[in-house]
C-alpha cells in the first residue's frame, strides 16, 4: 500500500499515460487503497491540469485525453532511456525536421535523468550505430545539450574551435540559436572577443562550456536566425541565383525544403516558384529539388538545368535497364 499521497499520484499518473482505460477497482488494488482514495487522487490531478476522463458504469472506469496544454509526463526508467537514446541519434547527426526543438528536449531530459540512467543511455548509444544520410559531419549529443541549455537559461558559452582550414582558436560567446540546415548543425552567437556576430559549425566545436555567467541577449542584425546563417554562408561562398518552379502549392514545397533556401512564391493555388541563391553544389541541390516530391521545371542557372537533364536520364536509364537481376515478387 502507498501511503505517501504525492509517490501515490505519481503512480497513478504513470499508469494512467498507458493508452487504455483503468477500471476503478483496478486502480484501487494497483494502489493498494480504496475506490474513494482513487476517486480523491484523481480529482487532485484534474487540479494539476491533468485532463482525466471518467466513464460511468458498475465499476466506472478513468483515462487521460488530450487537453488544452501538455502537461507534464511521467516516464518510467525504460521509456526515459528510449526516448533519450532516440533524441541522441537524431540530433547527433543534424536529421532534417530534427531542430532546435529536439535539442532543447534532450538537453532538459538529460538534466533529470539519474546517474544510473545516463550510463545506460551512452551504453546503449555506443553500442548501436544509426543509418543516416552519411552526407552530415557526427557530433556528441553533449555537446548540442550543452549549447541548447546555454542559450535557455543565457548563459555565456566557452569552447574551442577549429576552422575550415584547422586553424585552432578559443571563442567566448553569448549563444544566441542553433541552426540545422539537415545536414548540419551551426550555432548562431555574439563573439565578446571579436565585438560581432558570427556563426559556428557544431562539428568543429570542442569542449563546450557554459560559465554561469548571465547575460541579456543582443538583437540578431536579421531578426532571424536561420536568415543570418544562409546570409553568411553566402558572404563565405561563391553563390549562383537559381530558379524552379513547381507544380504544387507553395505551402506544400516550401515544408519540404531547408528554410535557408527562401520560401516559394505562389504562382496560382496548384504552383509555385522559388527564386533563390545557393552556395552548395548542383548536384546536391538538384537531388534537394528533387526529394520535394511533385512535378517541377528548373529555369536557370544553365548548369542546373544541365544536371537535372543528365540525372533524368541516368535515373531513367537505370530503371529500364535489364542487367539479368530479377526480384521474385511472390
Amino acid at each position: 500500500m502507498t501511503t505517501d499521497t504525492p509517490a501515490r499520484l505519481l503512480q497513478l499518473l504513470s499508469l494512467l499515460q498507458t493508452p487504455r482505460e483503468w477500471p476503478g477497482g483496478e486502480l484501487s488494488d494497483r494502489l493498494g487503497v480504496s475506490r474513494r482514495t482513487v476517486r480523491r487522487d484523481i480529482d487532485r490531478l484534474r487540479e494539476l491540469g491533468y485532463p482525466v476522463q471518467a466513464t460511468k458504469g458498475s465499476d466506472g472506469g478513468y483515462r487521460l485525453v488530450a487537453g488544452k496544454a501538455m502537461p507534464p509526463l511521467v516516464l518510467d526508467d525504460e521509456e526515459a532511456v528510449a526516448i533519450a537514446v532516440g533524441l541522441r541519434a537524431g540530433a547527433g547527426h543534424a536529421v532534417e525536421g530534427v531542430d532546435e526543438a529536439s535539442v532543447r528536449a534532450l538537453a532538459k531530459l538529460e538534466q533529470v535523468l539519474p546517474s544510473r540512467l545516463r550510463h545506460r543511455v551512452s551504453t546503449l548509444q555506443a553500442a548501436t550505430t544509426p543509418l543516416t544520410s552519411g552526407d552530415g559531419a557526427s557530433i556528441a549529443p553533449e555537446t548540442l545539450t550543452v549549447m541548447a541549455s546555454s542559450i535557455a537559461g543565457q548563459e555565456r558559452l566557452r569552447f574551442a574551435y577549429r576552422s575550415g582550414d584547422g586553424t585552432p582558436s578559443r571563442r567566448q560567446t553569448e549563444p544566441y540559436r542553433l541552426v540545422s540546415t539537415g545536414r548540419r548543425w551551426y550555432l548562431v552567437a555574439y563573439d565578446l572577443d571579436r565585438e560581432d556576430w558570427r556563426t559556428f559549425r557544431v562539428d568543429r566545436v570542442g569542449e563546450p562550456f557554459a560559465t554561469g555567467a548571465r547575460f541579456t541577449p543582443r538583437e540578431l542584425p536579421t531578426g532571424n536566425a536561420a536568415e543570418f546563417l544562409r546570409q553568411s554562408m553566402f558572404r563565405r561562398q561563391e553563390t549562383y541565383e537559381f530558379e524552379v518552379t513547381f507544380a504544387a502549392p507553395a505551402e506544400f514545397v516550401a515544408a519540404r525544403l531547408p528554410n535557408w533556401l527562401g520560401a516559394p512564391e505562389p504562382i496560382d493555388e496548384h504552383s509555385c516558384r522559388l527564386r533563390a541563391s545557393a552556395g552548395d553544389s548542383v548536384e546536391w541541390l538538384a537531388v534537394r529539388i528533387a526529394m520535394v516530391d511533385c512535378e517541377f521545371t528548373v529555369r536557370e542557372p544553365p548548369e542546373l538545368v544541365g544536371y537535372v537533364r543528365e540525372l533524368g536520364g541516368r535515373l531513367t536509364r537505370a530503371a529500364g535497364a535489364d542487367d539479368g537481376w530479377a526480384t521474385d515478387s511472390r
